[in-house]
């Protein structure tokens, strides 16, 4: 999921993006055995790096390190990352776990992070702009594409800051939905920038990473500047995993996968190139 900025500033929606996974826990069934239920994980089937369909992104990579430490499997219930995500998955105890969520959002019960990431300014490197504050002279000429997130368009942080400074009138919106029916929709605004089509993108970090490794030509990623523009807009943003609330049994062993699985989380993320800012 991508985070945003609502109208208290509190609200944060994902650009993801984000994945969700699940708690398994042993049942005993008629005849007195005992069996592992499946981890449920409920996530996105096309958004990449974080999940798809096919296990190939980092999230599901983490899903199925957790399932190994149950000692069961994964199974996947898919459903676009929108508007009522959470409302029809976890809300609606189809999933049990949601793995990428802001910190502070009110909808579930956050873990402690497992790591915090930023938004990016993305340029071609032979092009040498350097940018990396909101104010860089540049970018009142420069084309800049920005994420929007909804189906009303909502700005995302670093359109927030840009429009604070009165920087409108060269900016080009790239929705993070996007069309389904190509590859991880969201990858369009990075394409963008190795094609010429834009001069720089804000976008978020572990899309904005990813995609970028996979282009033709070398693209440079700098965390935006500030990373708290004005009193009240964060650039950056914890992630961690989340529960229904008062259930404390799962949650508490998402707890301990995070802490005992540290390194192994830190690897896989290293090897999707998501920025961090927790270190």
């Amino acid at each position: 999921m991508q985070p945003r900025r609502s109208r208290s500033s509190r609200r944060i929606k994902f650009f993801s993006f984000a994945v969700f996974v699940s708690f398994a826990a042993s049942c005993v069934v008629a005849d007195g055995t005992t069996t592992k239920e499946s981890l449920r994980v409920c996530a996105d089937p096309n958004n990449l790096p974080f999940t798809n369909s096919r296990g190939e992104g980092f999230e599901n990579r983490i899903a199925e390190l957790l399932a190994r430490d149950l000692g069961t499997r994964v199974d996947y219930t898919w459903f676009a990352q929108r508007r009522g995500f959470l409302r029809n998955t976890l809300s609606a105890q189809k999933c049990d776990v949601v793995m990428g969520l802001p910190v502070d959002t009110d909808a579930a019960w956050t873990t402690r992070p497992y790591y915090r990431s930023t938004y990016v300014f993305v340029t071609r490197r032979s092009r040498k702009l350097r940018i990396e504050s909101f104010d860089d002279p540049q970018l009142r000429t420069v084309r800049i594409g920005v994420e929007l997130v909804g189906d009303d368009g909502a700005n995302t942080p670093p359109a927030h800051a840009l429009s604070r400074r009165g920087i409108v009138g060269n900016i080009i919106g790239y929705s993070v939905y996007g069309d389904y029916r190509i590859n991880s929709p969201p990858s369009a605004i990075i394409a963008a920038v190795a094609r010429g089509d834009i001069d720089v993108a804000a976008a978020w970090g572990p899309m904005a990473g990813y995609f970028a490794a996979r282009q033709a030509v070398a693209l440079d990623i700098v965390p935006v500047h500030p990373q708290i523009d004005g009193r009240v807009l964060p650039q950056t943003f914890s992630i961690g995993m989340a529960t229904r609330r008062r259930d404390a049994a799962r949650h508490a062993r998402l707890e301990q996968f995070i802490e005992q699985r540290r390194s192994d989380i830190d690897r896989i993320l290293a090897e999707y190139h998501v920025p961090r800012v927790d270190r």
